[in-house]
C-alpha cells in the first residue's frame, strides 16, 4: 500500500489530481482551476509535489501488474525538454504496441542505451528480437547487452533488426506521450520530469488495457494501483 500520511487532503482528491494531470493534456494551473470549480482549493505547487511523489510509486506497481508482453520488441527514443535542453526518453513496446519500459536520460549514447536495455530485460525478461533504428549507439548498446547475456549464463542472446518501418507502431505510441507533455511546456528539473513521465506512461498502459481492470474505469484502475 502506498502511504499518504502527512498530506492534508483526502487520498481520493490526491489520486484524482495526479491521474488527471498524467492522463490529460493540462497544465498545473489548468488543473488548479478545474479542482477549484469542484470546491477543492489547492495551488499548482502542491499539485506538482503530489505528482512527483506519487506518480513513480504508482508506475512501479503498474509495471509489476501489467499483462505478459510479446518477445518481439520495438525500441526507439523521443525528445523531452528539461531546463531548456533536450533530453532523451528511451521507450520500448512489443510487436502489439504494449508498453515494455521507458527511461529518461540526459544523454543519448552507448551507456544510456545499454542501461535501458538491461532495465527492460530485468522487468520483462530476455526478448527473442529487438527492432531498432539506424542509431549506432542503440546498436552498440544492444550488442553490449548480448555480450553480457552470453557470459552470464542466460543461455541465449537477442536477435537485432534495424528495420525502420517496423518501428512505426512505436512512433505512433510516442505521439500520445508528447500530446500529454506538450501543455507542460518543458520541465524545470530532471527528477520531476522523470517522475511525471512515469505517471504518464502508467496512465497510458491503463488506457491500452495492459493492467487487469475487471470492469473498473481507468481512474479506478489507477487508484487500485495505490491501494
Amino acid at each position: 500500500m502506498i502511504e499518504f500520511k502527512g498530506v492534508h487532503y483526502p487520498k481520493s482528491v490526491i489520486l484524482h489530481a495526479v491521474f488527471f494531470y498524467v492522463r490529460y493534456a493540462v497544465s498545473y494551473r489548468d488543473l488548479e482551476e478545474i479542482l477549484a470549480e469542484r470546491g477543492v482549493t489547492v495551488d499548482h505547487a502542491t499539485l506538482n509535489r503530489w505528482v512527483v511523489k506519487f506518480a513513480p510509486l504508482i508506475a512501479t506497481r503498474a509495471q509489476a501488474r501489467k499483462r505478459p508482453t510479446a518477445g518481439s520488441w520495438r525500441m526507439d527514443e523521443t525528445y523531452i525538454k528539461v531546463k531548456g535542453r533536450w533530453t532523451y526518453l528511451y521507450r520500448a513496446v512489443d510487436r502489439n504496441g504494449q508498453t515494455l519500459d521507458f527511461m529518461l536520460s540526459e544523454r543519448r549514447d552507448l551507456a544510456a542505451a545499454r542501461r535501458f536495455f538491461m532495465r527492460a530485460i530485468a522487468t520483462n525478461g530476455v526478448p527473442d528480437r529487438v527492432v531498432i533504428d539506424k542509431s549506432g549507439a542503440n546498436l552498440a548498446g544492444l550488442q553490449a547487452v548480448n555480450v553480457i547475456l552470453k557470459f552470464t549464463g542466460e543461455g541465449r542472446t537477442v536477435e537485432i533488426q534495424q528495420v525502420k518501418y517496423l518501428n512505426n507502431i512505436l512512433e505512433q505510441d510516442h505521439r500520445f506521450i508528447k500530446r500529454i507533455t506538450g501543455p507542460m511546456k518543458g520541465f524545470k528539473a530532471f527528477h520531476s520530469a522523470a517522475a511525471t513521465i512515469s505517471g504518464i506512461e502508467a496512465a497510458h498502459m491503463i488506457r491500452k488495457g495492459q493492467i487487469p481492470a475487471n470492469g473498473a474505469t481507468a481512474f479506478q484502475t489507477f487508484a487500485d494501483l495505490a491501494a
